[in-house]
């Protein structure tokens, strides 16, 4: 088992682990829509389902039909 030979401080631990950060997640805005969202990922806009600029998936909407009765 794997055992230091010496205790490493807060500091120098600290020091070492500068580097080890969270990048910022890339996203940009569609030319065709004007919706903000991730590369290289599909989303959602209007209810419709995009991909790199082109409508894959289009969902209908529904319509609620007000009956009158006489």
């Amino acid at each position: 088992m794997a055992h230091p030979k010496s205790r490493i401080s807060k500091t120098r631990r600290d020091k070492r682990r500068t580097h080890h950060q969270c990048e910022a997640k890339a996203i940009t805005v569609c030319q065709n829509t004007g919706e903000a969202h991730l590369m290289h990922r599909a989303y959602y806009h209007e209810g419709n389902l995009y991909l790199k600029g082109k409508m894959i998936a289009e969902f209908a909407k529904e319509v609620v039909a007000d009956e009158d009765e006489d």
